[in-house]
């Protein structure tokens, strides 16, 4: 019984100190740490940017489309005078 008590002594030691890591262990996991938390620090920087963008273009857009509207109505407005004058002119 004493043996197999010190065999799984032994064998605990052994397993805890081949489990550790070793500071080459944790260097590495800390540059891949720093390396994601520039890329998320990029990654945000971008979506910022694109925000700013799509706002922008959504605007433009709005002025478009008003724009639009204007002209359509202005085209109608021309049309309506045409079709007075034509309608005037038959008549004579």
């Amino acid at each position: 019984m004493k043996k197999i008590t010190k065999l799984s002594l032994i064998a605990l030691v052994a397993s805890l100190g081949a489990g550790c890591a070793s500071t080459s262990d944790i260097d590495d996991l800390q540059s891949q740490v720093n390396g994601l938390d520039s890329s998320v620090k990029q990654a945000s920087a971008d979506a910022a940017g694109a925000q700013t963008t799509a706002a922008d273009a959504a605007a433009k857009a709005g002025a478009a489309e008003a724009s639009a509207n204007r002209a359509a109505q202005l085209s109608q407005d021309a049309n309506r005078k045409l079709d007075k004058r034509f309608r005037r002119s038959m008549m004579k």
